[in-house]
């Protein structure tokens, strides 16, 4: 990245996380503590996009079945031996 790209934002961090961070840079990890900020910023970036993505599918699910019918009441005994009866057709 360019530095002309680049924002300076001041950030608290706990001891422990000031001591990870410098941990990581020593050891030759990352370059400086700014690439240990935006490494960890893309693998958030990353999980808000798989979270957005699973919530999708979740709502797609939903609507599938909310307009697959009416639902009925079932016991957990009955729900076992319809799946048992299930298995059985398919062999």
């Amino acid at each position: 990245m360019k530095a002309t790209n680049m924002r300076t934002l001041t950030v608290s961090l706990t001891p422990r996380q000031a001591e990870m961070m410098q941990s990581a840079v020593e050891k030759g990890s990352y370059a400086s503590n700014s690439e240990v900020v935006r490494d960890a910023l893309r693998l958030w970036e990353q999980r808000e996009e798989v979270r957005e993505l699973e919530l999708a599918r979740l709502k797609k699910a939903y609507d599938e079945g909310m307009a697959s019918g009416e639902g009925r009441e079932i016991s957990a005994d009955g729900l076992l031996a319809e799946l048992k009866a299930e298995a059985r057709k398919r062999g």
